[in-house]
């Protein structure tokens, strides 16, 4: 029996093999589709349809994520006393658990002129530092005027 480009084509697709192995296959089993999707089974030369994005790569992005987390610091500093010293993973885990105690306690923080900071593991600043500097000056600019008014009255 001759076998045709659309046979081998349609074992291609139905089997995602090369065009040698599906007219291998097909010349085996005399050009019938399900003896050739068979043989080429028990041959293990069926491939998986290859997926944009699979469960390993998420979960490969999640276990980075989380050992940047871990290699990361939040530290807040009173002057040069460290308050508190933990790796961002933890940190996120809290705020996620209890945000609002969080929003409470960075407040304080920012207010009683704690420095917060995010540190990288080789000690490298975080851009985030920036922002973190520019409220605790504007913070610290409004409890002054605060309690220059409290005094003056």
């Amino acid at each position: 029996m001759s076998i045709d480009l659309e046979q081998i084509d349609e074992l291609r697709k139905r089997a995602n093999v090369s065009y040698e192995d599906a007219k291998n296959a097909l010349e085996q089993n005399e050009g019938n589709l399900i003896k050739s999707l068979i043989y080429l089974e028990k041959q293990n030369k069926i491939k998986p349809d290859e997926k944009p994005c699979n469960d390993n790569t998420f979960f490969k992005n999640v276990k980075s994520l989380i050992k940047k987390g871990n290699e990361t610091k939040l530290i807040i500093k009173k002057n040069d006393n460290v308050v508190l010293n933990i790796c961002v993973t933890l940190a996120v885990i809290i705020a996620i658990s209890a945000a609002p105690i969080v929003i409470v306690g960075l407040l304080l923080a920012v207010i009683t002129n704690h420095k917060i900071r995010i540190v990288k593991k080789n000690n490298e600043d975080s851009q985030v530092n920036k922002i973190f500097d520019k409220v605790s000056v504007v913070v610290n600019k409004v409890t002054t005027k605060i309690n220059e008014e409290l005094k003056t009255e």
